[in-house]
């Protein structure tokens, strides 16, 4: 409750089909048991993250997670959803996203120093033998279900898909600032701080093998 400040767990017994995404079944809590429960959701589609929760202590997207499935994943069908813990509550299942946005911001996600292309008119080219791995680097969504696993992600460190952000710029051929953008990445803040639990890959709802490219910058791949 964000007036009052107090919390508490509310519990729901609702029949929800095994087809139907968590998104859905708060949507069917919303319009059966209680329209006042708060959650995020955009895209449906899990390509904008912002409906990270977690579910039985996992974090997980809502949108893609079918009933089924987390009946199967961890064996019951009472569960616990709760808000991810990166970004201060606001209400319910919403989080504070621009906060937990703040150490994904200090990497600058973004290009700084365009590149020339040395063929005008024509596209950037990146090495054939590099696509496959920056298009796997590409599809982080941002939807901080890395960072809420990861046992390093907290002030000292900048937390996993901050990381990725700042790898996807390094690897990209039209950034020419690489200087600024690996003082980020080795900083006090950086790589070095990462225990290499693989926590961040197993949670990835995109897949990607982020605990591998922290490994690849620990050992100066990306210089």
């Amino acid at each position: 409750d964000p007036d009052s400040k107090r919390s508490w767990v509310q519990d729901y017994e609702l029949e929800a089909g095994r087809i139907l995404r968590f998104t859905d079944v708060f949507r069917k809590i919303n319009n059966e048991l209680d329209p006042s429960l708060a959650w995020n959701s955009s895209c449906e589609h899990a390509q904008c993250g912002t409906c990270a929760v977690r579910v039985n202590g996992k974090p997980l997207l809502a949108c893609e997670l079918l009933v089924e499935n987390a009946i199967a994943h961890f064996g019951t069908t009472v569960f616990e959803v709760g808000p991810i813990t990166v970004a201060p509550v606001v209400r319910d299942l919403v989080v504070d996203f621009e906060q937990a946005y703040e150490r994904v911001n200090k990497v600058k996600p973004y290009i700084i120093e365009p590149a020339q292309n040395p063929n005008p008119g024509e596209e950037y080219q990146i090495d054939p033998r590099d696509l496959e791995r920056y298009v796997e680097a590409t599809r982080c969504v941002n939807c901080f279900c890395c960072a809420e696993a990861c046992i390093s992600s907290h002030k000292r460190f900048l937390g996993p898909n901050a990381v990725m952000a700042s790898i996807v710029r390094l690897m990209d051929p039209r950034e020419q600032a690489r200087e600024e953008r690996l003082e980020i990445l080795y900083s006090e803040q950086g790589v070095y701080r990462c225990h290499s639990t693989m926590a961040c890959s197993f949670v990835c709802p995109k897949e990607i093998d982020v605990a591998h490219f922290i490994a690849l910058a620990k050992a100066g791949k990306f210089k």
